[in-house]
């Protein structure tokens, strides 16, 4: 499918001289600081070289001090407390972050996570009747229970308080709890709004810490389970949690608690970034809540036994393959149903079967949005009631899609780019023809088609080991804070090669400037080559190598297979032909 090239503005240039010198640095590191809101040198040394001091006060987010106040009353009177998540990875690491922080002073504190088909997201009746069995008299609730107001207002029925922490968008009423932590609560004046589920439960712990006077050195050791959080519920990398994945990511690369290790060590990664924790940690712990139950991911998180957390782990590897599977068979259904039906053609894609796995719908609308390119929704039947999942494209709002279609649906919840809901068999078709009508009447035309957003233009000769360490200062790298995608115009072929056991890839070496094929080999030499791989584009070749002028957008990245000491190269993004602009 082609791709939208969309290219930042340029900064000023007044600005970029001016931080170039001030830091210094090139104009075009100058560039991307002032791209990110980046002005002074002061400002620059904050966001290059981050600290834990940075972090705001947890007493700004709105009922922080209830929320303590009834932590405090529960510890002093003994009283037994459940900690309850969702059952993805945001919820099952916040647990596992609360259940950790609090061991030593709640009175043998529980956790619930609950079953994804017979209890749905948000906090649950079922957890609340286990709760009163129990003799629970305090529910902590985590990356989830905003829009919870039923339950809540049960859990009052039955003398058992709550306090949710949860970063979703909130509804027009908040439940009855003795404290709502939500820094996207329009009453809260919280300076980030972007922290994930454990960000908030993070927070919690930060303000007991606070209160009491304890040394915030142990709690910062529970930031690699928030940095697995941010990477895998796809939250901004941005303020606050660029901070906290900054340090969590030292904490997982250095020493990370052992259900982290345990897992890191089954998946075979090297060193973890943002990327990989998405590819390869957060599927084996979101494997269970996905075709058994989350609890099992709580346990390892929280193991203190190596012999425990390699038995569970090996239980996550189990899950995770037959979740592999389920993806696969679903998905292939699911392509096989759309591109039998009249929903190809819309500008929506809604697919309904009875039979599919509710564990991996999310999964496969995101498999058919990265296909097709359109808002995406996958339902299936749970008991009495049709459960779906969506995925958006970038820049369109699917919360509010879905929310201008609310009469039909049960309950709902989620963010911008993620929904999930519930709904009756009898509203589905309603339902289904009123949220394609929505998706139709208001995603813009240039949001139809995938789009590559471009930081910078860049002359090959600026493509250099120095600027490639100077760009590992912006890591981490995640949504809102990407890696700098450069674009390089007119440049042309200098040996480019197809690899590949299928010839598939296009190994390039390119220079901008075609008088580098002049007989005049002295004057070839003035001009610098640079090399790049071009995944899935080797079908491109015999133009390259037929001397076609081209634009190229790309990333940096290591060129691990090259001999050279720190040798980079370019990794192609898209290709275009001048002839064909």
């Amino acid at each position: 499918m082609e791709k939208t090239w969309a290219v930042n503005a340029r900064p000023d240039e007044n600005e970029i001289k001016a931080l170039s010198e001030a830091i210094p640095c090139s104009p075009l590191v100058a560039t991307l600081l002032l791209q990110r809101g980046v002005t002074t040198a002061g400002e620059a040394n904050a966001f290059f070289f981050p600290t834990l001091d940075m972090l705001h006060d947890p007493f700004l987010m709105k009922d922080m001090d209830k929320a303590v106040d009834r932590i405090d009353r529960a510890i002093a009177n003994g009283e037994k407390v459940m900690l309850y998540g969702d059952y993805d990875v945001d919820g099952t690491t916040s647990v596992a972050l609360l259940y950790k922080h609090f061991k030593g002073k709640f009175a043998n504190p529980s956790y619930y996570i609950p079953k994804r088909y017979t209890e749905g997201s948000g906090l649950s009746t079922i957890a609340i009747d286990k709760a009163v069995k129990e003799h629970v008299s305090l529910i902590i609730v985590a990356d989830c229970g905003v829009k919870s107001i039923e339950q809540v207002a049960y859990a009052k029925e039955k003398n058992v308080d709550v306090i949710i922490c949860d970063h979703h968008t909130t509804g027009d009423t908040l439940p009855e709890a003795v404290a709502v932590l939500n820094p996207r609560r329009n009453d809260c004046g919280y300076p980030y709004k972007w922290l994930s589920g454990c960000g908030v439960s993070f927070k919690l712990a930060q303000a007991y810490d606070r209160r009491h006077g304890i040394p915030g050195e142990k709690l910062h050791e529970l930031l690699d389970l928030v940095c697995v959080s941010i990477a895998s519920d796809i939250v901004p990398v941005t303020g606050e949690n660029r901070i906290l994945a900054h340090f969590g990511l030292e904490c997982l690369n250095s020493n990370p608690s052992l259900g982290l290790r345990t897992i890191i060590e089954s998946a075979g990664v090297k060193e973890l970034s943002i990327t990989n924790i998405v590819a390869r940690v957060g599927p084996k712990i979101n494997a269970a809540g996905r075709v058994e139950s989350g609890d099992k991911s709580v346990e390892l998180l929280i193991a203190e036994e190596v012999r425990v957390a390699r038995r569970v782990a090996a239980s996550l590897d189990t899950f995770n393959d037959r979740r592999k599977k389920l993806d696969h068979d679903v998905t292939a259904e699911a392509v096989e149903a759309l591109n039998a039906s009249a929903a190809s053609r819309g500008k929506a894609t809604v697919l309904y079967n009875p039979g599919w796995h509710g564990g991996v719908i999310g999964i496969v609308a995101l498999r058919l949005l990265e296909h097709y390119y359109r808002p995406t929704m996958i339902l299936t039947d749970s008991d009495d009631l049709v459960i779906g999942s969506a995925r958006s494209v970038e820049g369109y709002d699917l919360y509010e899609a879905v929310s201008r279609c609310s009469e039909y649906l049960e309950n709902y919840g989620g963010h911008k780019y993620a929904v999930g809901l519930t709904l009756k068999r009898e509203n589905l078709d309603a339902f289904r023809s009123a949220f394609q009508r929505v998706v139709a009447e208001t995603i813009p035309a240039e949001l139809t088609r995938p789009q590559i957003s471009i930081d910078a233009r860049a002359n090959l000769e600026e493509i250099t080991p120095e600027l490639y360490n100077m760009l590992q200062l912006f890591a981490p790298f995640g949504p809102d804070n990407t890696a700098p995608v450069f674009l390089s115009e007119g440049v042309s072929n200098f040996g480019s090669r197809q690899v590949g056991r299928h010839k598939e890839h296009l190994q390039l070496v390119v220079v901008d400037d075609a008088r580098v094929h002049s007989c005049d080999e002295s004057r070839a030499r003035v001009y610098t080559d640079r090399g790049g791989i071009a995944f899935g584009m080797g079908h491109l070749f015999t133009r390259v190598n037929n001397g076609e002028v081209f634009d190229i957008c790309y990333t940096l990245q290591k060129n691990d297979v090259s001999r050279k000491e720190n040798d980079i190269q370019m990794l192609v993004r898209d290709i275009r032909f001048k002839e064909d602009q």
